[in-house]
């Protein structure tokens, strides 16, 4: 033991390693072997990240253990120099910032989980199966409904479902399978980019105050144009061909619609706290939690009586199948919703938070932020963004420029909101949607068909930005 003790001693010792140390009790460990590690580990862990569809290993799982070794040495270097409260007040500060957002998404998601459940979006299916649309049609209607529920279901859930409806019209078809992908990839993250609940990056902005709700709509139109331009050019190589599709009806489930009526009395909540109180966006969110508790104990206490209700009409018209349906109802419950929150998502937000922000503390992000804010023009560095979040990710990404919180006007704000959304649709990996989609049509829509339309997504992301820099120049004029 008194070996082991004696081993981290010297490693971790400030006269073996550390650079330097700043005014505020900040260590510069951006040249010692401690920093160099740090980056090695994270590195070694989003390239599994980046691996996932390939090793079949959850992307939470990499970036946890990097997160925890990560600040583990910098645990024991502050603590060889005496200044642990340092670290101790980093470390805090960054899990009060993931403890906000995974806290507000999780309740998104538990509505998102309680509508599935209602069967709201097996009848949106159903709805847009049965009207006989020809494939270039279908690839039209399905872009442009994840353009528009994208900012209200978030870009993942709007992007799986409407893959669904491409799957079950033309699963026979892998060219249109991987082209209609690539669209609802495009328009998802488009969709995503001008509202918060659109995407976790704009959230994010949001929930760092940076940009109000109601500027978001600023995005609106340059948003518009990134889906269009590419979204016109790739549906002249979709034919009109009428796909075999068996119709059926579905039956929404008890409630559906009310608990849509729920989830936007939440979001109103959720703004109201920010823009009449202050106070952080996710305390309207448990509220609207609340909302949700509150109609699933109404759904269960009036159950029987409903139950009663269909059934005498069932058997009044002698309707079996219908009476097969009643006899599987399942009461509503809100917590089992919850479990159904996409945890692997919620935990690789936290990895990623931490081990940003624990090469934040080393001080990489300074050295990066003094390059691209500060020798850099604000607008070349947050279009160089966009490109890195096709790279990496967008979620690292944003978080690395919300933790260097350079002194950008909100046009620059708005801009690195919009890049950072619709960059990840330059490549399937660039993005949460893109990712998932892989995954749900295997072998139909992959990385290679994605790419092959990577030059004309660029022509989007550029008129874009073009669009932003022209309709909202007054803006960049504007501090935050």
């Amino acid at each position: 033991m008194k070996r082991f003790s004696a081993f981290f001693a010297v490693f971790f010792s400030c006269n073996a390693f550390a650079s330097g140390e700043t005014g505020s009790g900040i260590i510069d460990l951006t040249s010692s072997y401690i920093g160099y590690i740090s980056l090695a580990i994270f590195g070694i862990a989003y390239s599994l990240v980046i691996l996932e569809e390939q090793i079949h290993l959850r992307k939470s799982k990499p970036v946890l253990l990097a997160a925890g070794l990560i600040w583990l040495m910098l645990g024991f270097t502050y603590s060889s120099y005496g200044d642990i409260e340092v670290a101790q007040s980093a470390i805090e500060h960054n899990l009060l910032e993931y403890a906000e957002l995974m806290l507000f998404l999780l309740v998104a998601m538990t509505y998102i989980s309680a509508m599935e459940e209602r069967r709201l979006f097996d009848a949106l299916k159903a709805w847009i199966t049965s009207k006989g649309y020809d494939l270039r049609s279908l690839f039209w209607i399905t872009g442009i409904l994840s353009f528009f529920i994208s900012p209200i279901a978030d870009n993942l859930t709007t992007a799986l479902l409407m893959c669904t409806v491409v799957l079950k019209v033309g699963g026979n078809n892998p060219r249109f399978v991987n082209i209609a992908c690539v669209n609802i990839v495009v328009a998802a993250n488009a969709g995503g980019a001008f509202s918060p609940f659109g995407d976790i990056t704009t959230l994010m902005v949001w929930q760092a105050g940076q940009v109000e709700f109601l500027q978001f709509g600023a995005l609106f139109l340059p948003s518009v144009v990134n889906y269009v331009i590419p979204a016109f050019i790739m549906s002249l190589f979709v034919p009109r061909v009428q796909p075999d599709v068996v119709k059926e009806h579905v039956e929404m489930k008890r409630g559906a619609k009310r608990i849509v009526f729920l989830f936007l009395l939440t979001v109103f909540t959720a703004v109201g706290f920010h823009g009449a109180a202050h106070f952080p966006p996710v305390i309207g969110m448990m509220m609207g939690l609340a909302y949700l508790q509150f109609f699933g104990f109404y759904l269960r206490k009036t159950l029987p009586r409903s139950l009663a209700r269909k059934r005498a009409k069932a058997m009044a018209k002698q309707d079996e199948a219908a009476l097969k349906r009643l006899g599987s109802v399942v009461p509503f419950d809100v917590f089992s919703r919850v479990q159904l929150a996409e945890w692997d998502t919620l935990l690789f937000f936290y990895g990623v938070v931490m081990c940003v922000g624990g090469l934040s503390l080393i001080g990489y992000l300074n050295m990066v932020s003094n390059v691209m804010y500060l020798q850099w023009d604000p607008i070349w560095a947050n279009t160089i963004v966009g490109i890195l979040s096709a790279l990496v990710d967008n979620i690292p990404v944003m978080f690395a420029v919300l933790t260097m919180n350079p002194e950008m006007s909100l046009g620059n704000w708005l801009l690195v909101t919009l890049t950072a959304g619709v960059g990840g649709s330059l490549l399937s990996l660039g993005s949460a949607a893109g990712v998932a989609l892989m995954g749900q049509a295997r072998g139909m829509y992959t990385f290679f068909g994605h790419l092959k339309w990577a030059p004309i997504i660029m022509l989007g992301y550029v008129a874009s930005i073009l669009v932003h820099l022209w309709l909202n120049a007054g803006s960049f004029n504007v501090s935050i």
